[in-house]
């Protein structure tokens, strides 16, 4: 029988905990929860966790602060960030001190659950997530985040921001499928009064300059109804 994930499951609001900790348990984990960030510390030594659910807004420690401490000590056990704020900077800002990804409350569970595989399924043991890396690169794509230079071989491509923010995601989430109003509101913002084809208008700008074919992709791939997925093995460059 395979082993449980487990996870630790770190949040202030005991309504919260009392509800997900749970239905995590129903979904295959075995979890063990934490009121605050100094307690989220001591279980991080004591449970070994697989994964971390770390809300941002805590008492004692935030969950930026234990997510820093954590990093610092060369622990890359995934972490996921619950938070209330929907700017895409402050999103970018946790991805680049280590988290592998995060969530805006309030989220219904089984979207959760989804990310929660997701990141297990790319987990790196020992190593940083692709979202802490500062060049990735799949087949003849390299991407500099730091940068913000895309290249396709040898030759740099010229593409809009929009793109380079949008394919950073895609190969920040590989072999996931991600649907359109996720890379809207992760790439654009929450409240981006635009509509899902900007999405597909950047994903076509995309797929010109690395040719890549919509029919046979070799890095994105269309699924029909419910979005995208980057298909190339990403690695830190």
């Amino acid at each position: 029988m395979e082993a449980k994930s487990r996870v630790l499951l770190v949040d202030d609001e005991s309504a919260i905990t009392a509800n997900l900790a749970p239905f995590l348990q129903r979904a295959g984990f075995d979890v063990a929860v934490a009121a605050d960030g100094e307690e989220a510390l001591q279980q991080v030594a004591a449970f070994a966790p697989d994964l971390i659910i770390l809300d941002v807004l805590m008492p004692r420690l935030d969950g930026r602060e234990v997510l820093r401490r954590v990093r610092q000590a060369d622990n890359w056990t995934p972490v996921i960030l619950l938070t209330r704020v929907g700017e895409s900077t402050e999103r970018a800002m946790a991805l680049e001190e280590g988290a592998d990804d995060y969530l805006n409350k309030p989220f219904d569970p089984h979207e959760l659950v989804a990310r929660m595989r997701a990141v297990l399924r790319r987990a790196r043991p020992g190593r940083p997530p692709l979202a802490a890396a500062g060049c990735l690169r799949a087949g003849d794509v390299t991407l500099d985040r730091q940068a913000r230079r895309l290249f396709f071989g040898s030759a740099e491509v010229s593409v809009t921001p929009k793109a380079v923010l949008l394919l950073e995601y895609l190969m920040t989430h590989p072999d996931e499928l991600l649907s359109r109003e996720r890379l809207l509101d992760a790439v654009w913002g929450w409240d981006y009064p635009a509509g899902t084809r900007t999405v597909d208008t950047r994903v076509a700008e995309l797929r010109r300059v690395l040719k890549d074919s919509a029919t046979a992709p070799r890095y994105i791939e269309t699924v029909p109804g419910q979005g995208y997925r980057f298909i190339a093995t990403v690695e830190a460059a």
